[in-house]
């Protein structure tokens, strides 16, 4: 499948589409190390690594793009607090003392990712594919897409500075007209890129309002950058008591990985549970995640945002995130380039983010709809309806150091529901 994509699309259009990737993942992977005190352009290596590592194991089947994973950022905080020693947050001593115990929980984390991908290759992918029928896997799906909604609107409503928020509407409303105009109206490779069109257009669009002294736009930290930089690599130290905070929320992100795998599927047509298998996907998931915290960086996991460019442009080649992931890495060593990125505008970030948590969700809707669930029959309507609310509702169930709650805690309902609830209740 691989091969037949690659003659089929010119190289450039594959550069462009890779680089839109980034611009669409690249403000959530950077605000997982900015929370946890790790290093930025680390995270942006192992997310390139990681990705390309993801590809290998899968067989270049899969269109998926590995970022910072936000299950974590709580456990993370709370061991390199624990480690400090007292030092303040943020400081060198936080970041030598606390942080290198933290990553040893990832590698740990990713190892049990490994352990979990073992046991669905000897139980089989149609044992676990049994517990997550239609009606379980789409509301997981715009599950997925609807707890990132938040995030979306806070971008856009996050004043800058002392501005009004209106300007934040005022520039979150230009990228989204010009993602619709691009999606609608344009022709050829422009089709493809809208979501690239519209961060470029709000960002030219913010940089005329600062030109005109309304400041939107803070260019300090592109003019202080250095043209090049190198990440901050360290090694992990290993501790029974952060692993123990760490590694078990691999059991959450593992229910959660199933139902990005799912989504990514049902955007491209494609069963990838069953081809190259559940167990390769999580199998290359682990080992990205090991290979994170081997280098200092927060765990990786399959993005929506990328799922949400895919749904958008409708060009689903494995090709496409492996330039992404070289990007990537390029920009962990790229000062300027990294600075640009960063100084992004919220509200740009969120008009973005909008459309593209917007699809996933309406590609679960297209999942019970084209699996024709029946929502005459009472018990698939009680499933759908106690997911939504819980998965939705903020709800979370805890465990010791293992928290349940949205995309995990609905899944674990629905997969309880449906297995209890008679079949069909209504004759």
């Amino acid at each position: 499948m691989t091969s037949q994509v690659i003659r089929r699309d010119s190289v450039g259009k594959l550069l462009i589409l890779g680089i839109q990737h980034v611009f669409a993942m690249f403000g959530a992977t950077v605000l997982v190390p900015a929370l946890t005190g790790l290093s930025p352009s680390t995270a942006l290596l192992c997310a390139g690594l990681g990705t390309l590592l993801f590809h290998f194991i899968t067989g270049r089947k899969v269109p998926v793009y590995l970022g910072s994973s936000f299950a974590f950022i709580a456990a993370i905080q709370a061991v390199a607090t624990q480690y400090s020693n007292g030092a303040a947050v943020g400081s060198v001593e936080y970041f030598q003392n606390g942080l290198p115990y933290a990553t040893g929980g990832v590698v740990v984390a990713g190892a049990l990712y490994v352990v979990l991908a073992l046991l669905v290759r000897v139980f089989g992918a149609d044992k676990i594919r049994s517990f997550f029928p239609p009606v379980v896997t789409g509301p997981m799906i715009v599950i997925i897409g609807m707890m990132l909604a938040p995030t979306a609107v806070t971008n856009i409503t996050t004043p800058i500075g002392d501005l009004s928020t209106n300007w934040n509407w005022l520039i979150a409303v230009v990228t989204i007209a010009t993602i619709i105009g691009i999606t609608l109206w344009a022709k050829g490779i422009f089709k493809l890129v809208p979501i690239l069109f519209g961060i470029f257009v709000g960002y030219a669009f913010s940089a005329l309002l600062t030109a005109c002294g309304i400041n939107v736009v803070n260019f300090t930290p592109v003019r202080e950058a250095s043209f090049f930089q190198m990440p901050e690599l360290f090694l992990p130290k290993f501790s029974l008591g952060a692993i123990v905070m760490i590694a078990p929320i691999a059991i959450v992100t593992f229910v959660e990985h199933i139902g990005d795998i799912t989504a990514n599927g049902a955007v491209v047509g494609k069963d990838f549970v069953k081809d190259p298998g559940l167990d390769r996907t999580l199998l290359g998931d682990g080992l990205a995640t090991m290979l994170a915290g081997f280098l200092g960086g927060p765990t990786n996991t399959t993005y929506g945002e990328n799922t949400g460019v895919l749904a958008a442009t409708k060009n689903y080649n494995p090709v496409t995130l492996e330039i992404a992931a070289c990007f990537a890495i390029l920009l962990a060593f790229l000062g300027k380039l990294d600075a640009i990125l960063q100084t992004l505008p919220g509200p740009v970030m969120g008009a973005v983010s909008v459309v593209l948590f917007g699809m996933i969700a309406a590609v679960g809707l297209r999942t019970l709809v084209e699996n024709q669930v029946d929502f005459k029959a009472s018990r698939n309507l009680l499933i759908v309806a106690v997911m939504l609310v819980f998965g939705l509702g903020g709800a979370s169930v805890s465990f010791g150091a293992v928290t349940f709650s949205g995309t995990a805690l609905a899944a674990v309902l629905g997969i309880v529901l449906n297995k209890v609830l008679p079949n069909p209740i209504e004759k």
